[in-house]
């Protein structure tokens, strides 16, 4: 997936990863984070960000019935 940008196709790889192809744990970690509660992973230091771009990619996959990995 060429359109893909590459902090997109970082996420995608840390989900796998890190928390089980799962997006919601990803998103849970870093909410932790971004309050300064007990998280899992420093994923990177613009985490508004990457939640944005979690969540938009969970949306397209949901909408899609697919797995943005397959396509990468």
């Amino acid at each position: 997936m060429r359109g893909l940008a590459p902090e997109g196709r970082t996420l995608l790889v840390i989900r796998d990863e890190l928390y089980g192809g799962l997006w919601e744990e990803m998103l849970k970690d870093l909410e932790a984070r971004l309050h300064a509660r007990p998280y899992v992973f420093k994923l990177a230091t613009r985490i508004e960000d990457d939640i944005v771009r979690i969540r938009n990619m969970r949306d397209f996959e949901q909408e899609n019935d697919i797995n943005l990995k397959d396509h990468i």
